[in-house]
């Protein structure tokens, strides 16, 4: 069992005050958007595996490498066997196959769509072969990986998620009252779901010259009058302030607006769009970086492959709630890749052990949590984690909330 010590991405849509509050740490001013913890090369988690003497300070013995702090990477590299277990390194190779992150977004993400497992490879197959460089601003796949990936709200979070049904999204359309909005709104209630949803998000990603201000403007407007679409025309009003003139904002109006309470969830597989635009949550996806942004962004948008991605249609946004098994609460997700569940510590409650014969990350992120194994103890607090390999065997006492990130195998203790 390892402290984690973790890398903060700087992203500028992130908020200066939200980890800092939960971390209780002095705001550094500069934007705070995500705490990434795993073994993903672009920011690996770095472990101590010195010769600690396990006294419950936060800094026990993990194992005996005595260098000083180690790219989780390397570390599983050395021994994959150990710090992943027998399924998981037979399932997913010699690497950690989960991300964890802290996410506080402050201002809107980019609308992005994640590739399906197919698609990973056979783009990231093409782009080598093009001799595309990984760092490339242009390079669509980072790596041959697909990436579902779930959020769990810890405050009050808004997101957008999925397309409307197209006569939904054209009722919507006509609230606005944008004449040139009206063809679009035709389309939509004119021809089958799949075709519709396409042109219409195609032809937005392109849009004529001023129908993005026309909208700006009426949103802005809309969001300050009564009526059944408030709250949306609100969030997207937001969205047109934080990147004026973005023809993102467009596609955005064909989704959904989804709002989470705290302990809801939402998870998000291949294909779907979505951005999130505020809150503080615990999200964790398949370990890759491959992301193809629609608009809200600066960075490069390949339309031709992303259209090949999305898949167009409309499906219900389902709010997840975590379903009590044991002493978990765990949040259903169909895929391998990944397992989370929560476990909330009352004062009195005895401690109790988990096994898991795969890799895990414990993330806390409110009161104390004392976990001990053979290696030590060691006393986390809000915003900080640690790493479990696949032999080791953890009692957890003291009162609070982890998060529990593992794999989501049969092989892992249900």
């Amino acid at each position: 069992m390892d402290l984690l010590l973790n890398t903060v991405q700087p992203y500028d849509w992130g908020s200066t005050t939200a980890l800092p509050r939960l971390m209780g740490t002095e705001p550094t001013g500069e934007p705070q958007a995500e705490l990434w913890m795993g073994a993903h090369p672009s920011a690996p988690s770095r472990i101590d595996r010195g010769d600690g003497d396990g006294d419950g300070d936060g800094h026990g013995d993990g194992g005996g490498h005595g260098r000083g702090p180690v790219p989780l990477d390397d570390v599983i590299a050395e021994d994959p066997a150990t710090e992943l277990g027998a399924a998981t390194l037979r399932r997913f190779g010699p690497r950690l196959p989960f991300l964890l992150k802290l996410l506080a977004a402050d201002a809107p993400l980019s609308v992005q769509v994640h590739p399906d497992l197919a698609q990973a490879r056979a783009g990231f197959a093409r782009e080598e072969a093009l001799g595309v460089p990984l760092d490339a601003p242009h390079r669509t796949y980072r790596d041959d990986q697909h990436k579902p990936e779930m959020i769990v709200a810890l405050t009050p979070f808004q997101g957008l998620c999925g397309f409307r049904v197209p006569g939904a999204c054209a009722d919507l359309l006509d609230a606005l009252g944008v004449p040139a909005l009206r063809p679009y709104a035709d389309t939509l209630r004119g021809v089958p779901e799949a075709q519709a949803l396409a042109e219409v998000f195609t032809a937005f990603l392109g849009p004529p010259a001023g129908l993005v201000d026309d909208v700006t403007d009426a949103v802005a407007a809309a969001a300050d009058r009564a009526g059944p679409y408030r709250a949306e025309f609100a969030a997207y009003a937001g969205v047109a302030r934080a990147h004026p003139g973005d023809p993102g904002l467009l596609a955005a109006l064909m989704l959904r607006h989804v709002e989470l309470a705290p302990g809801e969830a939402l998870f998000l597989g291949a294909g779907i769009p979505h951005a999130y635009l505020s809150g503080l949550g615990v999200e964790i996806m398949a370990s890759s970086d491959n992301v193809l942004r629609c608009g809200l962004t600066s960075k490069h948008v390949d339309t031709a492959e992303l259209v090949k991605v999305v898949r167009f249609t409309a499906m219900p946004t389902r709010v997840l709630h975590p379903r009590a098994e044991g002493v978990e609460e765990t949040y259903p997700a169909p895929v391998d890749d990944f397992r989370l569940s929560r476990l909330r510590r009352r004062a009195g409650d005895p401690s109790f052990r988990l096994t898991a014969g795969a890799p895990q990350i414990l993330l806390c992120t409110e009161g104390e949590a004392r976990l001990s194994s053979a290696g030590g103890t060691v006393r986390v607090g809000p915003g900080e984690s640690v790493y479990v390999p696949a032999v080791a065997e953890v009692s957890v006492a003291g009162t609070g909330t982890l998060f529990r990130a593992t794999v989501g195998l049969d092989a892992v203790a249900r």
